[in-house]
């Protein structure tokens, strides 16, 4: 049974930093990649959201499994600091992929004016997302190792290893970020609000792709 419930914890932080930190910052990075600026726009909006709709899956999948191992074992729930900075930054996921399901649909103006918000967030998120997951790899080699910690075991020497990766790795995205060179130029028929119905024949000529003859089709202003 503690073999089991040990195994179940350990999708916490493998679903954590896959979400989180892997596929969310992959998902942030992806207009500032120069090739995606020769296509459509509405394109890399919809793997955009697909990238942050899965992270937030497995998010929560991670949030089920440490709560799932915690009522097993008895292990009172929310707290730690790293506990509260991880449900923080889950919250925070919400609203902004709230936020990012209204925005295709809705005015101009009231989209450039969320814009700013949206981006501070996106960066306060990531930021979050690296602060639970070094607050927890620390909190569990403390709660595993004990005082061996301090001679540096195998065990310690992985975690801090990950550690310093997804710090690296968020500084990578980071200084992608605050490259203004690499910020996709807009065009005015890009600024355009975009319809479900332009979403859904993106989605339709995505499946006619292996047809002989693919339809064809204009985007259309509102």
């Amino acid at each position: 049974i503690v073999g089991a419930l040990f195994i179940i914890f350990n999708w916490h932080p493998v679903l954590m930093v896959a979400g989180l930190v892997v596929l969310y910052g992959n998902a942030v990075v992806l207009f500032r990649v120069p090739f995606t600026w020769r296509q459509k726009k509405l394109t890399w909006k919809l793997v955009h959201g697909s990238l942050m709709l899965l992270a937030l899956l497995l998010s929560v999948l991670g949030l089920c499994a440490v709560f799932d191992n915690h009522r097993s074992s008895n292990i009172p729930d929310m707290y730690s600091l790293h506990s509260w900075v991880g449900i923080c930054t889950v919250i925070m996921f919400w609203l902004l992929g709230l936020a990012g399901f209204l925005l295709p649909c809705s005015p101009p103006r009231f989209r450039s004016n969320l814009k700013p918000v949206h981006v501070w967030m996106g960066k306060a998120i990531l930021i979050l997302s690296l602060t639970s997951c070094i607050s927890g790899i620390n909190e569990q080699l403390f709660f595993t190792l004990g005082k061996p910690y301090n001679s540096l075991p195998a065990e310690a020497k992985f975690a801090n290893s990950l550690g310093l990766l997804i710090v690296a790795f968020v500084l990578v995205v980071f200084g992608i970020l605050s490259n203004d060179d690499w910020q996709r130029p807009e065009t005015h028929h890009e600024s355009a609000p975009v319809s479900m119905g332009d979403i859904l024949l993106i989605i339709l000529l995505s499946i006619n792709t292996n047809r002989k003859r693919p339809f064809c089709f204009e985007m259309t202003k509102m």
